[in-house]
């Protein structure tokens, strides 16, 4: 590839270092979403975070619910019950903070330093964890470390794709009624 030339896809560029060969799909996913959503929305206005085209959610939502999920699944890996900053934050992903409004630049940066934590997780996750019980939710449903982790990534690759076309979708309307 000539240095003007795009990468490929993170999974083609080979493994990361000191991510267990097991959890280097989960990691490759999330890297690629992250870098997808810094394009894509390089040039999207604040503005049109709250926007719903045809009711669906908003940008604003799915890059908070991205970045608060994540977070969500580190803490069931660990065996950890969530604290009462990330159920606040769980209630606040919908609308967003009543106290400031939200940037894309800010909801970026908080979903890249949720991918960077998860990236940790995975680095200090010990393959004798992977098929370990994990409860989830205040009802305790049944995952395990593995579970967990791969929820993670294709939650997120699920929510990037829904988030991609509503982008588009509100910028092509913003602009029919400009």
């Amino acid at each position: 590839m000539t240095p003007s030339s795009p990468q490929p896809e993170v999974w083609l560029r080979g493994p990361l270092p000191d991510v267990l060969p097991l959890l280097q799909p989960i990691a490759h996913a999330l890297l690629q979403a992250r870098e997808e959503l810094q394009v894509a929305l390089r040039h999207f206005p604040n503005h049109l975070l709250q926007v719903r085209p045809a009711g669906v959610a908003s940008v604003g939502f799915h890059l908070r619910h991205l970045a608060g999920v994540l977070d969500r699944m580190q803490t069931y890996a660990r065996h950890e019950p969530l604290s009462q900053a990330q159920f606040e934050f769980l209630a606040a992903e919908k609308e967003g903070s009543t106290t400031s409004p939200d940037t894309v630049a800010h909801l970026l940066q908080q979903f890249a330093g949720q991918v960077e934590a998860m990236l940790d997780t995975l680095r200090a996750t010990p393959e004798a964890t992977l098929a370990e019980f994990r409860p989830v939710g205040r009802a305790g449903l049944p995952s395990t470390v593995m579970g967990l982790l791969v929820h993670a990534a294709e939650h997120t690759t699920r929510h990037v794709g829904q988030l991609l076309v509503t982008a588009r979708v509100a910028q092509a309307g913003a602009a029919a009624s400009a």
